[in-house]
């Protein structure tokens, strides 16, 4: 591997080589040392393979160690990882490998949908599976004979090495190139702005086959020299027994799996210190959740504000020694220029509410093959993000909605962020989401949909809302449900929660 620092190729250094890097509950715990083993033989196994440089590679694995291993791999190779999520079917496994352009699919051992896609598209598969020792091994399973790739000196800083799909407001999905030097500037970014050390341990309970798992608590942590604890998904009764047995320092997660682990701390018995911090990214945090976090938990809780294209993290809220935490702020930026960008793409002075807009080596560059959206994407060499929202005097970031989700009512335009954060204050509200329906006087009224956690009636939180929102924005409705529509990183999407209450409406 060459010694360019801007690739992944760098990221487990000899001189954390004796110290736990990745700790699997109830099974092993792998060194820095013995992970950079690994990665590098399966690069090598998969070059030996057929695995050309820059091919796209689809990774289909559940969080653990053949995962991460995998991932590491296939980009020290110099291909392009592109990871799934295993719960998809046979046919959306079949768009996204087509539009990746995959050139060979990693999947785990037995049947699995990501299979037969593969077939369909008569892709070579790679099985990944544990040895006799624990240690990841890859086998090609099927395909004619490959013709072996000559050992490389390793990818180089400009090379792409993670293809994602944004989740988007549109309906098809777009392109995410990523290149190894946006990835480790948005690693570099995240380690500085927390602090990490090799004395940190971080808990695992996003997905890794999404920027929020992989970049935000992953790779940030072993970078730094320090631990991740890779259960195989997120259990909140399993949570704390980790968190306590491993000495986890720092977790990262999205609002909805905060929530779980408030409403169950007193019965699974959490402890009231012993964290670091709690970063919370992906989705907006309600301010009321912020202080429950804070004082169940003791320890401070730092809002980011990331997503796909920037490499994940574009700002984030510093810790207590850094300067002050602003609840319903995702902070200022780590290591990113953020503007706020009128409609014409002039900067607008603090205070003022436009498009966010970032500069950054961490980045993207551009949508594959996708000229359109790039073209409406970068202004003067910002990228748009189609976040709205404001920056105060401190430069501290306030998101105010997406711009496509903005409800408007009669031309008053209601962002749902502000009603969602009034209707989580409601004491019997344990989740909440606001959104937008066709109303044929308005145009779009507001509508609520909200989980209980006691007892409470739509007409009372109505009337809650009614004493803390301007009429025009107090929901004409609210939506009773036990659960609410999410994708599978935990966000909801308004877009889909709308589809979903109206078309039970209308039954």
């Amino acid at each position: 591997m060459n010694a360019d620092a801007a690739t992944l190729a760098n990221l487990l250094s000899d001189e954390f080589a004796t110290r736990p890097a990745v700790i699997i509950p109830g099974g092993s715990v792998v060194t820095h040392g013995q992970l950079r083993e690994q990665v590098f033989r399966l690069a090598d196994t998969l070059r030996r393979g057929g695995v050309e440089s820059q091919a796209t590679v689809s990774i289909v694995l559940p969080n653990g160690l053949e995962f991460l291993a995998t991932f590491l791999a296939t980009t020290c190779a110099g291909a392009v990882a592109a990871p799934l999520n295993s719960a998809y079917k046979a046919e959306e496994f079949k768009f996204y490998m087509e539009d990746a352009q995959s050139r060979a699919v990693i999947v785990p051992q037995g049947p699995h949908p990501a299979r037969d896609a593969a077939a369909q598209l008569n892709l070579p598969v790679w099985e990944a599976s544990l040895d006799a020792d624990g240690g990841v091994q890859l086998e090609r399973i099927n395909g004619s004979a490959a013709k072996p790739q000559a050992t490389s000196n390793g990818p180089r800083g400009d090379d792409v090495a993670l293809f994602l799909h944004t989740s988007g407001t549109t309906s098809r999905p777009k392109g995410v190139p990523l290149t190894h030097a946006n990835l480790m500037a948005s690693i570099r970014n995240i380690v500085a702005t927390y602090a990490l050390t090799p004395e940190d341990t971080s808990l695992i309970v996003m997905p890794l086959f999404h920027v929020h798992g992989l970049i935000g608590a992953t790779l940030s942590t072993l970078l730094s020299g320090g631990t991740v604890i890779i259960p195989p998904s997120f259990s909140a009764t399993k949570f704390w027994p980790a968190a306590l047995e491993h000495r986890a320092t720092w977790y990262s997660a999205v609002p909805t799996i905060h929530q779980i682990l408030l409403s169950r701390a007193d019965a699974d018995g959490a402890p009231r210190s012993g964290l670091r911090f709690i970063r919370s990214c992906s989705a907006a945090l309600a301010p009321a959740v912020f202080a429950q976090l804070e004082e169940r938990f003791g320890a401070p809780v730092l809002e980011a504000y990331g997503m796909t294209e920037a490499s994940h993290q574009m700002s984030s809220n510093p810790l207590p020694a850094a300067g002050p935490r602003k609840p319903g702020s995702v902070g200022r930026g780590t290591g990113v220029e953020i503007v706020i960008l009128d409609e014409k793409g002039n900067v607008l002075p603090n205070g003022q509410q436009g498009e966010v807009s970032i500069k950054g080596r961490n980045v993207m560059h551009g949508y594959r093959n996708n000229p359109d959206a790039n073209a409406s994407s970068f202004t003067s060499g910002y990228f748009r993000t189609g976040d709205q929202g404001v920056l105060d005097t401190d430069n501290y970031l306030t998101l105010t909605g997406r711009l496509k989700e903005l409800i408007n009512r009669g031309g008053e335009k209601i962002s749902p962020l502000e009603v969602d954060a009034v209707l989580l204050e409601h004491p019997a509200v344990a989740e909440a989401v606001s959104f937008a329906v066709p109303d044929p006087k308005y145009g779009e009224e507001v509508h609520g949909a909200v989980v209980l956690k006691g007892a409470a009636e739509a007409d009372d939180i109505v009337a809650f809302c009614k004493g803390r929102l301007a009429d025009f924005k107090v929901p004409k409705k609210i939506h009773i449900a036990d659960a609410l529509p999410r994708t599978a990183t935990g966000k909801i999407q308004r877009r889909h929660v709308a589809a979903h209450f109206l078309k039970l409406g209308s039954k």
